[in-house]
């Protein structure tokens, strides 16, 4: 039984959170380990091994990019590991602009203005990669599929940007 399938959900990118949440919720309360606390240690360990596979399956589902690399995994689509390079130069050009960019950020006059900027262009990109992996998902043919296998890789980046402008900002504001 895959994730969505334990949810009750179709295998589809764009989900209910609202009704993930409640699932959520129903689902561990049945399964919870207290309820078996007077039970053998046989049924108080499936009782954990399920709320434990509950709560992963929640923790998948409810974060997008985890979601979309679960659903391109059923689709039996495997992630590179994040080591391997991209074949997209044009891609890893503006990596490398970005990357300048948090680097300016360190050195501008107004660092709010500048912090500002930067994240809204890292905003602005990430989202719009991630409008096309929503359509790829949808879709659900090999290439698209192979499409968003490489964008959720490139929004991954995005990511990990966003994280060292944060640590960026709270360390020029602490100075």
């Amino acid at each position: 039984m895959n994730y969505f399938q334990l949810f009750g959900l179709e295998a589809e990118f764009n989900i209910d959170l609202t009704k993930l949440s409640t699932l959520y919720q129903t689902l561990q309360k049945q399964v919870h380990p207290d309820r078996y606390a007077h039970g053998s240690n046989q049924e108080q360990m499936l009782a954990v091994k399920k709320s434990t596979l509950i709560n992963d399956a929640y923790q998948t589902l409810k974060k997008p990019l985890e979601r979309a690399q679960y659903l391109l995994a059923l689709r039996g689509v495997e992630m590179p590991s994040e080591q391997a390079s991209f074949g997209d130069v044009s891609f890893l050009m503006r990596q490398m602009e970005l990357r300048e960019m948090l680097d300016d950020v360190k050195q501008a006059d107004d660092v709010d203005a500048a912090v500002q900027a930067a994240a809204e262009a890292l905003d602005s990109e990430y989202q719009q990669l991630f409008n096309q992996v929503q359509v790829q998902l949808a879709e659900n043919t090999p290439e698209s599929n192979n499409l968003a296998c490489e964008n959720v890789r490139k929004l991954k980046f995005y990511q990990k940007l966003n994280i060292e402008l944060d640590k960026l900002e709270e360390q020029l504001l602490a100075d």
